[in-house]
């Protein structure tokens, strides 16, 4: 009885187990199922949706550059004598004319000197008279027989001698006298006082080096402009040829600049050739040794098309861009950029007006992929304002 109540206790349990099981078989299986069916959509290709433009024309685009100004003429002022500065003249700012001047210097040791000279010039005059007395007198006495040829001779040398002591001591006058003139600091040129450096009672010494100049004159009614130049745009830059000049401190002036001369050599380190413009001055609104921005005029290239930077590609193979044929699939070409426009590139071979370009590639595109195009179409023009 008790066994039979027992074999009644363990049929449900039974049942319990079979449906667990069953249903663990059928989630596998529900779940192998769902992974296939991913694995068969995922294998199925995306195709992109793709923007295109048109290549838009660059003829007649301006190439702008940073350029510095400087003055015509600059001259620095040293001392070439020692001494203290006696007085100033003129402040910076002050416009002088040639000739003009600009300081004193007071120069009590180069006094010295020169009264020196004169006494040292002095006592060899008095020696040449004497010389040339006693020469005279020997040369009677030999007339006389009464001295020899010898004697006579080094009275003569004697009197050559001091000759020479007296030309050298008058150089020396000269010399001195000649330092003496340079204690007046006068202006070289027209121009206009561009730096002072030294003031009243200030000590004096003779130097050359930068930095120890005492005044900068600069003649500022022409200026001279020099801008680098990439490579690129060398060729289409020659002497006569005008430019626009802005300075970020007359915003809204132009100014007319003239191309006067080119350094003929790319520099290496630059990757560009030093241009040398020349500017009029005559309202004094420019300043030397300012910032200034060129705007060359140029034709440019008949053949060159501009797109937007986002529509290049940057790989190993270099630089390429996306189009799309009339199959709708992509065909990769590589391109020549000529020059940076700012919002935009510059492309001088490797596409044509006719082709599409892809607006944003997708990462990985090559030849051949199949994309769909969108309803909208961009145009280069509306990318970049040229």
């Amino acid at each position: 009885m008790q066994t039979n109540t027992t074999r009644k206790g363990h049929k449900p349990l039974a049942v319990g187990l079979i449906v667990i099981a069953a249903a663990l078989i059928a989630a596998g299986v529900m779940s192998r199922r769902s992974e296939a069916e991913q694995l068969k959509e995922s294998s199925t290709p995306v195709v992109p949706t793709v923007t295109l433009l048109t290549a838009v024309q660059t003829k007649g685009s301006a190439v702008e550059l940073p350029a510095r100004i400087e003055p015509w003429a600059r001259a620095p002022i040293y001392a070439r004598v020692s001494g203290y500065l006696k007085e100033w003249k003129v402040d910076i700012g002050a416009p002088v004319k040639a000739g003009q001047t600009l300081a004193d210097i007071e120069t009590p040791d180069l006094d010295q000197q020169l009264l020196q000279a004169k006494a040292e010039l002095a006592t060899a005059r008095s020696n040449l008279t004497l010389a040339a007395s006693t020469a005279k007198r020997w040369q009677g006495l030999l007339a006389a027989d009464a001295v020899s040829h010898q004697e006579a001779d080094e009275k003569a040398g004697d009197l050559a001698a001091k000759q020479s002591a007296v030309n050298a001591m008058q150089a020396n006058v000269d010399r001195v006298q000649a330092l003496q003139r340079y204690t007046r600091l006068v202006a070289p040129f027209d121009g206009v006082v561009t730096a002072r450096n030294t003031d009243v009672g200030a000590l004096i010494n003779v130097g050359g080096a930068p930095g120890s100049e005492l005044f900068v004159v600069s003649d500022i009614s022409r200026l001279r402009v020099y801008v680098n130049v990439p490579q690129r745009q060398v060729a289409a830059i020659k002497v006569g040829d005008q430019a626009e000049l802005t300075v970020p401190e007359r915003p809204g002036k132009t100014f007319t600049a003239t191309v006067q001369s080119l350094a003929q050599a790319i520099n290496a380190s630059s990757g560009a050739m030093l241009v040398q413009l020349t500017v009029q001055n005559d309202s004094r609104e420019l300043l030397p040794g300012g910032y200034a921005s060129i705007s060359f005029k140029s034709a440019g290239d008949s053949n060159a098309l501009s797109i937007p930077a986002s529509a290049l590609i940057f790989n190993k193979a270099g630089t390429q861009v996306a189009t799309v044929g009339k199959d709708s699939r992509v065909v990769v070409k590589q391109v020549t950029v000529s020059r940076d426009l700012g919002n935009a590139v510059e492309v001088s071979a490797g596409i044509d007006r006719n082709d599409q370009v892809i607006a944003n590639p997708p990462d990985g595109v090559a030849t051949g992929d199949a994309v769909k195009v969108a309803a909208a179409k961009a145009d280069a023009s509306a990318k970049a304002k040229l």
